[in-house]
């Protein structure tokens, strides 16, 4: 009776825990943290400001609401320019486009930029570019813009994700995005944190991908795969890297221990 007893409070207080895990995670996903960071970067000498997303996994469980919240809170904030760092789309995107719309009422000094992550070659890649650019959405493809007022502002660069290799088309060709980039700073976008094996003479890198592991202990395989999992890093003696945990979630709405974040 008494070895029945401890088994049957062991089992309870294990179903206890559980629920309790699961139900802060799910509460974690559709709590957005607001991620301030500061940035020095040599030779930019007027400050700027901008806004990350990353990995919003629109389709599915995230919708028209939860785009036009993220809108809101941006807006707030008032930034020079919003940058989309990949894995934005999850559906085709004829099934999503209300919600993809609620992203034209974003609001900044300089535009809204994006690259495309890993899931956008899943969902017909070059429709969902089109899609973007026709809603004023610029996509860097292996291209670079300047930002700013002349000689004070920087480069702001995006190439193609790496899964472009293995999809054998719309690959990353560092070498071409960085074309006129010298005389100024330059700012990267990419997607997964990995490629900054193949970058120089790029002085902040923001990327995503990793969702920071999303749920607690996968950060640890994350780390085999990616160099960094999330936040600040100098990379080397010019390049640093931000990597944004994720705006939104992929598979179960759930986070553990890897908050979601728009990054300012």
């Amino acid at each position: 009776n008494r070895r029945a007893f401890f088994k049957k409070s062991i089992d309870i207080g294990s179903v206890a825990l559980a629920s309790t895990v699961s139900v802060k995670a799910t509460y974690n996903a559709k709590d957005i943290e607001l991620k301030e960071v500061n940035v020095k970067i040599k030779n930019l000498t007027q400050t700027y400001t901008i806004v990350q997303l990353s990995d919003v996994h629109i389709g599915g469980l995230i919708q028209q609401e939860f785009i036009k919240n993220i809108v809101n809170r941006i807006n707030i904030l008032k930034p020079d320019l919003v940058v989309i760092t990949g894995d934005l789309i999850d559906t085709d995107i004829d099934n999503v486009k209300a919600a993809v719309d609620e992203l034209k009422n974003l609001e900044s000094k300089y535009g809204t930029y994006f690259i495309v992550g890993k899931h956008e070659y899943f969902h017909n890649i070059q429709k969902i570019m089109d899609y973007l650019n026709h809603i004023n959405i610029k996509v860097l493809e292996n291209e670079n813009i300047y930002i700013g007022e002349k000689n004070r502002g920087f480069n702001l660069a995006g190439v193609y994700d790496v899964f472009g290799y293995r999809y054998e088309d719309f690959k990353p060709d560092i070498n071409k995005a960085l074309i006129g980039t010298s005389g100024s700073p330059t700012v990267l976008l990419a997607h997964q944190p990995k490629f900054i094996k193949e970058v120089v003479n790029v002085d902040l890198m923001l990327s995503g991908h990793t969702h920071g592991g999303q749920i607690f202990p996968f950060n640890y395989l994350v780390n085999l795969a990616q160099p960094y999992i999330k936040g600040l890093h100098q990379h080397n003696q010019k390049t640093q890297i931000y990597v944004n945990k994720g705006t939104g979630f992929w598979g179960p709405p759930m986070r553990l221990g890897a908050s979601a974040e728009i990054t300012h």
